[in-house]
């Protein structure tokens, strides 16, 4: 007999948020007792007058029918349920308990009658109004399924008044009272925190990665720390991480692979079942994150849900978790088919072939409850006082006190019945569902059985130990192998599909009279590949093309929907994908891939830049502009330092004796540089004296340059000013002359290429090259999806441009060649590294790769070939013969040569480099010419208007001194003597 729901009263705020069921499960036969009850009632015998006889027979018959009553037609025990939203499975399983037990007549000693209050809220106050309405229907006792913050307020209440609670589970922050006072609330759930810790030792893991999602996780986890003990069996929990969501977490381990791919992850999740579902799910179909190398311990008992075996992500990585239900359990089996039976419409979450621990935790509550009511009922006193038979006003039918929290008058009065039964909940020992039920006097559960299960490659469950609270872990065999159904056939041929394009497969030259069949047809790295897998595994294969020429992407119009390998290895045409595939989520959707054989990512192709040979004034390149503008504002400024320090130093100058000249011209009296301001003016036939300083402006200009050009010169510093300016300037000439002489080689012989593209960031900052990709493909995919700010702008640039999209790689590339540098292409960077190898030699890659993906080899779901082919793999990784393939394919059989390789001939250095230093050197000879002739023009002049001779006369009786070679001396009219001071005499060389 199924529930019969209906309204019930209360406060009208509380109505509109929840709604309330009475569920009475009254057989028939009570209802006619009920019946018949109220007829007797009502006879009205005593109040009528009738004949002895007759009023004798019915007092009999009242009497023999008030003593059957009881017997035939027993009380009706009312329990409060309290249920959060979300928990359908939890309210269906706690109905089919209430109707299991009322509608076994036979056995039954009372009826359960259920108010149930299904909430959406958390609020205390609305809450506590709920649970005062239900102490006020004479409840025994209270079952809930509820959200810790609920629980809180539930608790609060159930001790207070000494209500007895008993819920499926408790929040992990209720911890047992230390006062030693009673707690009214006992929890089904057993406590497993133990269990985890067993497990991981069983394993042998050192390090695990903690993932839970809600504070009940934090607190199993600090009693994991507490349970943890010093020794060689103990483990280390490396990283903790609250995640929220499925996405959270796929991120953060995408984070743990970046730093370290290759290591083994050993992940706890405390989450929910639909959470951990998700992330698992999406672990598989995530190609940035390995597979065989992490493993999952569910650490909820969330195993006995339903893991659909046909999502077959769930058996491509190692999952390992708890169960309490023992489906192998003949008690088990009986609730299973009547379970299974229930209609989804009418009790959610039923009709299925098993069951939540959730909700078989609470049908087990609802049978404890009514083993302790059993005890209780034992007692012929407080069977007496649970039955009333005339009810009164604001009493229970059964004849119990009802509570009043608003009433109280500022003390609390608890229910009267509520610690006796509460003690006897202790003390109940039944098997359910969830195994044996007994508790301690802390209400918490004992002697419990959890099975330890691993999910197998066809997403089942295989159980693989037992853990009890008292014998702990205990194997049951050894631990479970994932192995395929069937091991690999060493006499059967496999079928490897391919595809052509270079270098990876490519039609084999035969040699003179050489004839090839076969997979001696076939070169490249991938036949190398496929030939060391075969040795590694021991078998044989033929190689074959792809009819199609593709390599494999959802098709409506293909066969199972798929074309290219793809669909070949899903339609079992091929055993293996040995071919440049890219593990994408797709397509691991519908096969396997092994791990990737090769790392690459999309990259960059430019024209290769013209190398520029060094400039006429190259020679100027090692030291820059900056630096040559401070080095000639530093020669003028030491020059006028020096030419006003011997100015002012009496050191530098000197006195000089002149004796009888009359020519001011030789004598140098009239010079002025020659003489101190105040030299006296003496007769021009009489010995003279005058002060000389010999740097004047010129003359420290050439000081300076002389010592920049690392030269002598005729004149030197005599003070002590004079030479600190002087030795400062030497030094710093020194250094300068020797970082520039140690520039400058490299700067002559190195031929530069400037490329104008040298990353991503580049290419998207101008306009002036522009840039596509294939039209189809992974890679315009990558950018129109990408969430980088880089790279969404890089996809509008190109989809605003639809000219810059290619439909090969052949267009693509020959278009980079005819564009002059102005055009880049982006392909996938091994195709980039090969094409850059190949005449005519002028492309190249530049900047990083934009992603990280692999090229994987393809097997069809549940082939026997995959883990062997991985293990493969991993050892020509670490052995170095992939390495060995790439540089045989890509760099051992270039048609390009490579300008870093030494070469004798390039460190001449040719005309070009040298070119500025000539003319330089021509251009300073021609100025010399030039002011040679004008200074000979302004002699001729000069001594023209001084001799009052014509111009012409005078120019031809220079011409025979200009053609004389030989050395001539001149002397002056008059002998020069000096007395004193320093001589200057006629045939001295030319003063300056």
């Amino acid at each position: 007999m199924f529930p019969v729901v209906h309204e019930t009263g209360g406060p009208p705020s509380l109505r509109r948020r929840r709604r309330t069921t009475a569920i009475p499960l009254v057989a028939a036969a009570s209802t006619a007792s009920g019946k018949s009850e109220i007829n007797a009632r009502n006879t009205g015998a005593g109040r009528i007058s009738r004949p002895t006889s007759t009023a004798t027979m019915m007092t009999v018959a009242l009497t023999i029918l008030l003593v059957l009553v009881p017997v035939a037609f027993p009380e009706k025990i009312p329990i409060g349920a309290i249920f959060e939203q979300g928990t359908d499975e939890v309210q269906s399983a706690f109905k089919f308990a209430m109707m299991n037990h009322n509608q076994n007549i036979t056995a039954r000693k009372f009826e359960l009658q259920a108010f149930v209050d299904v909430i959406n809220t958390a609020d205390a106050y609305k809450l506590s109004r709920l649970i005062c309405n239900q102490f006020s229907r004479g409840v025994f006792s209270m079952l809930g399924a509820v959200s810790p913050d609920s629980f809180d307020t539930l608790h609060s209440y159930s001790n207070t008044f000494q209500m007895p609670f008993v819920t499926p589970w408790f929040p992990e922050k209720v911890l047992t009272p230390s006062s030693g006072l009673l707690d009214f609330a006992i929890s089904m759930r057993p406590d497993y925190h133990r269990a985890i810790i067993d497990t991981v030792r069983y394993y042998g893991w050192k390090k695990i990665i903690y993932l839970y999602d809600s504070h009940d996780g934090l607190l199993r986890l600090q009693q994991i720390y507490q349970g943890l003990k010093p020794g060689n069996e103990s483990f280390q929990v490396e990283t903790v991480k609250r995640i929220q969501n499925m996405s959270e977490a796929i991120d953060f381990l995408r984070s743990l692979e970046e730093l370290n791919r290759w290591s083994n992850k050993y992940v706890v999740l405390d989450c929910p079942t639909d959470m951990a579902k998700d992330i698992v799910v999406s672990h598989v179909r995530d190609v940035a994150l390995g597979k065989r190398t992490y493993h999952y311990l569910l650490s909820g008992l969330i195993m006995d849900d339903r893991w659909e075996s046909e999502v077959i992500e769930y058996g491509a990585i190692n999952i390992t978790g708890f169960r309490i239900v023992d489906a192998t359990r003949p008690h088990v089996k009986d609730f299973l088919a009547g379970w299974h039976r229930l209609d989804p419409a009418t009790s959610q979450g039923a009709g299925r072939e098993s069951i939540s621990a959730q909700a078989a935790l609470m049908y087990d509550a609802v049978f404890v409850l009514v083993e302790a009511f059993n005890k209780f009922l034992r007692k012929r006193t407080d069977k007496n006082n649970m039955r009333r038979v005339t009810p009164v006003s604001n009493q229970p039918m059964n004849g119990t006190k009802a509570l009043d929290c608003y009433h109280n008058r500022g003390w609390v009065t608890p229910w009267e019945h509520g610690d006796k039964i509460s003690r006897l909940l202790r003390k109940v020992e039944i098997e359910g569902l969830t195994g044996e039920i007994r508790f301690n006097d802390d209400g918490r559960r004992q002697n419990y059985t959890l099975h330890v299960v691993e999910m197998t490659v066809n997403s089942a469950m295989v159980k693989v130990a037992e853990w009890t609270d008292e014998t702990g872990f205990q194997a049951i065999a050894a631990k479970y192998v994932r192995l395929r159904p069937h091991e690999i056939e060493k006499n059967k041929t496999y079928i490897v599909t391919t595809i052509m394009e270079s270098p990876y497969i490519m039609k084999r030259v035969p040699d003179m009279g050489e004839v090839l069949v076969g997979n001696d047809a076939y070169e490249g790295y991938c036949k190398d590949l496929a030939d060391l897998i075969a040795k590694k595994l021991g078998i044989s294969y033929e190689l074959r093309i792809v009819k199609d020429k593709k390599y494999g992407s959802e098709n409506p119009d293909a066969q199972d929907g798929w074309d290219g390998m793809v669909g070949e290895l899903i339609r079992k045409e091929a055993d293996i994908a040995i071919a440049p595939l890219t593990i994408t989520s797709e397509r691991e959707r519908v096969i396997d891939f092994s791990k990737p054989f090769m790392s690459l990512g999309i990259s960059i192709m430019i024209k290769k830049p013209i190398k520029q040979k060094p400039g006429v004034f190259s020679f100027l390149n090692p030291l820059s502009k900056e630096i040559w503008v401070c080095v000639i504002f530093s020669y003028i400024a030491v020059s006028i330092v020096l030419f006003i320090v011997s100015r002012f130093s009496p050191y530098e100058w000197r006195v000089l004796t002149i004796s009888g000249s009359t020519d001011s011209a030789i004598s140098g009296r009239n010079d002025p540089s020659l003489q101190h301001p105040h030299t006296p003016q003496g007769s021009p036939h009489m010995p003279t004296s005058s002060m000389a300083n010999d740097f004047s402006i010129v003359n420290s200009l050439w000081f300076a340059l002389a010592a920049f050009m690392q030269q002598s010169c005729d004149i030197s510093p005599r003070s002590i000013s004079g030479r600190i300016a002087g030795s400062v300037w030497w030094f710093f000439t020194l250094i300068l002359i020797c970082s520039y002489t140690a520039n400058l080689a490299a700067f002559l012989t190195i031929e530069r290429m400037v490329t104008p593209i040298n990353s991503p960031e580049d290419l998207a900052a101008q306009t002036d090259v522009q840039y596509g990709t294939l039209a189809n493909g992974t890679t315009p995919d990558f950018f129109r999806k990408s969430q980088i700010s880089l790279y969404s702008k890089m996809w509008e640039f190109m989809n605003s441009r639809k000219h810059v999209f290619v439909q090969s790689y052949e267009e693509g590339i020959e278009k980079v060649r005819t564009s002059k540098g102005k055009y880049a292409f982006l392909l996938e960077s091994p195709t980039n590294e090969y094409i850059n190898e190949r005449e005519p030699c002028d492309t190249m890659k530049v900047g990083r790769n934009l992603d990280a993906k692999g090229f994987g080899i393809a097997t069809p779901f549940g082939s026997p070939l995959k883990d062997p082919i991985n293990l493969a793999v991993l050892s020509l990784k670490e052995n170095g013969e992939l390495a060995k393939l790439v540089e045989r394919w890509w760099y051992e059989r270039t048609e390009c040569r490579h300008s870093d390789k030494p070469d004798p001939t390039k460190n001449e250095l040719s005309l070009s480099n040298v070119a500025g230093i000539f003319y330089i050197l021509i251009g300073g000879l021609l100025l010399a010419l030039a002011v040679a002739l004008l200074e000979f023009c302004y002699k001729s002049h000069t001594e023209a208007t001084r001799a009052k001779r014509g111009k012409k006369r005078v120019l031809a009786a220079e011409v025979p001194t200009l053609t004389t070679f030989a050395p001539k001396y001149y002397a002056p009219a008059n002998a020069i003597g000096n007395t004193e001071g320093d001589q200057v005499h006629s045939n001295t060389h030319t003063q300056v």
